[in-house]
């Protein structure tokens, strides 16, 4: 789960970590009156959508020469026009893809005076299964830029579990990015209170890019992204309700409706399948003989013919979907229960799309007769490979290159 940045700042300053002072705003006319609670003579009017590269994206409506999702403002007019021109338009960056999404979301900040930016991160680190550290003098730049051309200057350290964060994480940090004396006494009381927000919310990443040197000698968080477990959601109900629907795919939020682990991809086979495992070799599979998976869909080890149909029912409502392959290992599922749930939604949409069915398992002579009965045409297939190579034949002579 992620939040917009003005949402991570508030987070971030109820644990005492240094941020500017912002407000949120859902209009032109809120971010007028928010510009007018700040002292200015300077303020940051800034897009917020969940995507990095705002200040060097593109609205979709506006000129190319226009300004980015990231604008200054000397007076509360230009707060007005630089909204007027962001609020309701589609912003392309490096990370929204080339749809890009609309901003419905304001956040005017007061302007900083900045001397010098640094990167600062604390991630999940799947090889050493601890918190890492990520450290680097190369703030306000694309971070994956900079681990490629220069990865001398990212610096990385892990947090023992047992001990957690310690003063030489501090001390470490600071010689990392070359500060000394006060400034060095800051960003270790800002690591720990980053730690502390981490630990506390159950967070999977908190990214400062940029944390920066002010002109009266400060460090200040200037932007902040933050990404949460969602396995721990339910522990942390206040920031569940930070979730903005908006920004999320239709199709996931409709899925977790059901509990059902699916996520949207870009290619056009459909894919339903039990078990995580199983799903990623089918679409690998998929891969391997040329062709696409539109998403990755695990309706899991015990689901019911209520959770089937709406499987599939969200796989059909993704228009890119030009065929659709199941794949069945019953364990803990029955295939029959799989095949009466394939038969009631493909009736009920009116299935207009080649369908590859491989059933395996308990009850599997059970549910082929199911589907070969339903008068339906469903391809039936011996093995994965089988089925992989069906399905993409049959989308290949559907829609020919």
């Amino acid at each position: 789960m992620n939040i917009h940045e003005y949402q991570a700042k508030e987070l971030l300053a109820k644990f005492g970590v240094p941020v500017p002072a912002g407000h949120a705003a859902m209009s032109p006319e809120e971010a007028v009156e928010a510009a007018r609670k700040l002292p200015g003579p300077l303020w940051v009017v800034k897009s917020q959508i969940h995507a990095g590269g705002r200040g060097k994206g593109k609205f979709k409506e506006l000129s190319p020469e226009a300004k980015g999702g990231v604008r200054l403002a000397h007076s509360i007019e230009e707060v007005r026009e630089h909204a007027e021109e962001i609020h309701g338009n589609t912003l392309v960056t490096v990370q929204t893809g080339p749809a890009g999404k609309q901003v419905q979301r304001l956040y005017i900040t007061d302007g900083v005076d900045i001397e010098k930016e640094f990167y600062l991160a604390l991630l999940v680190d799947r090889e050493s299964s601890r918190i890492a550290i990520v450290a680097s003098t190369e703030g306000g730049m694309d971070i994956e830029k900079v681990a490629h051309e220069t990865p001398d200057k990212i610096e990385t350290l892990t947090i023992d579990p047992a001990t957690g964060l310690k003063p030489h994480h501090g001390r470490a940090v600071a010689a990392a990015l070359g500060l000394e004396g006060d400034l060095a006494m800051q960003s270790a009381k800002i690591l720990k209170k980053l730690y502390d927000t981490f630990i506390g919310t159950d967070a999977s990443q908190i990214e400062i890019n940029p944390l920066a040197i002010t002109g009266d000698g400060q460090l200040l968080v200037l932007d902040a992204k933050i990404s949460f477990d969602s396995n721990a959601e339910f522990r942390h109900p206040d920031i569940e309700k930070l979730r903005d629907p908006s920004e999320e795919e239709p199709a996931e939020l409709e899925a977790a409706k059901f509990d059902l682990a699916y996520i949207k991809l870009d290619g056009n086979i459909g894919c339903m399948v039990n078990g995580a495992g199983l799903a990623m070799a089918t679409m690998d599979i998929i891969k391997l003989e040329g062709g696409e998976p539109a998403n990755f869909c695990d309706v899991g080890g015990g689901a019911s013919k209520e959770k089937v149909t709406a499987a599939f029912k969200i796989i059909l409502s993704d228009p890119a979907v030009q065929g659709i392959l199941v794949n069945i290992f019953g364990g803990i599922m029955r295939c029959d229960i799989i095949a009466e749930g394939i038969v009631a939604a493909a009736r009920e949409m009116e299935l207009e799309v080649p369908l590859v069915v491989r059933l395996e398992g308990t009850n599997v002579r059970q549910g082929k007769d199911i589907l070969a009965s339903s008068g339906l045409a469903i391809i039936p297939a011996d093995d994965l490979g089988d089925a992989a190579r069906k399905i993409v034949a049959e989308v290949r002579q559907a829609v020919p290159a």
